[in-house]
């Protein structure tokens, strides 16, 4: 029998009421292509008007602005320039957005560092640290800004995207799996620490996903083609796509993910249940 009061359920969110984002300050890092762009326009579909966007590129960056503005003419996204690998740079645009917005209760991580699957012992040893740094610091720093801000509101959701390589190891991807699994890692522990707070921090961990340039980069060489070609036969709920990743961030930002945090969800279409 369920301990649950018909006080407790009627404190629950609806489905109708857990999509709204109407009142949410919501913050994509990397928000001008790709998952971030296609989390940062769905969140403007679900009522989503206090949206800042951050990315390093000021040409994507206005046309990711004029893409939400088309989607959703009544929303008012702002973009600002930002490479938050810097811890300065970082802290400043959080705060920036923070100040646009009168708060700041969603902050979502899609940065992606240019590279392309390489063997180890094919990698330039002097490019492993920064290899490092510019897949995990930037989750790290952002987060690092706004737990700060978050804490003193008691409330917030902070939804950082790493890579299914931080569970399956990967030929070729020795290097970018390490910087994958310190951002899961980093996720689950500050999820543990900021639960006293009302802070959530959850993990979304994908694997190939189609148009992007991380797609493309892939696909571009012969050795990880064949690697990803074998992959994506296992896909067979169907490759996934930016919209299937912001489906599921707007579920871990939502009301109705309330209890939710320090998870790690897969989003693959079945490549892989690790």
């Amino acid at each position: 029998m369920s301990s649950h009061t018909s006080a407790d359920t009627d404190r629950r969110p609806s489905p109708a009421d857990g999509f709204d984002f109407s009142e949410s300050k919501i913050m994509v890092i990397g928000g001008t292509s790709g998952v971030g762009l296609a989390t940062a326009t769905s969140f403007a579909q679900a009522g989503g008007r206090q949206l800042v966007l951050v990315g390093r590129n000021e040409t994507r960056g206005k046309n990711a602005v004029d893409h939400i503005l088309t989607m959703c003419p009544d929303s008012s996204p702002e973009f600002v320039s930002a490479d938050v690998n810097e811890p300065t740079a970082a802290e400043e645009v959080v705060h920036e957005a923070s100040r646009r917005m009168g708060g700041l209760d969603i902050l979502v991580n899609s940065t992606v560092a240019v590279y392309q699957p390489t063997l180890l012992h094919d990698t330039d040893i002097s490019a492993i640290p920064e290899m490092i740094a510019q897949q995990a610091l930037g989750p790290m720093l952002t987060s690092r800004a706004a737990v700060t801000l978050m804490r003193e509101q008691q409330h917030g959701a902070i939804v950082n995207i790493a890579s299914d390589a931080a569970k399956v190891p990967t030929p070729g991807e020795c290097v970018i799996g390490a910087a994958m699994a310190a951002i899961v890692t980093f996720s689950r522990t500050l999820a543990v620490e900021a639960k006293r707070y009302g802070v959530r921090v959850n993990t979304i961990t994908p694997s190939l996903i189609a148009n992007t340039g991380s797609y493309d980069r892939a696909m571009n060489i012969e050795f990880s083609k064949k690697i990803f070609e074998k992959i994506t036969k296992q896909a067979h709920l169907g490759l996934t796509e930016p919209e299937d990743l912001a489906n599921a961030i707007l579920f871990l930002t939502s009301p109705l993910a309330a209890n939710i945090t320090g998870q790690v969800l897969s989003v693959n279409g079945g490549i892989s249940v690790a």
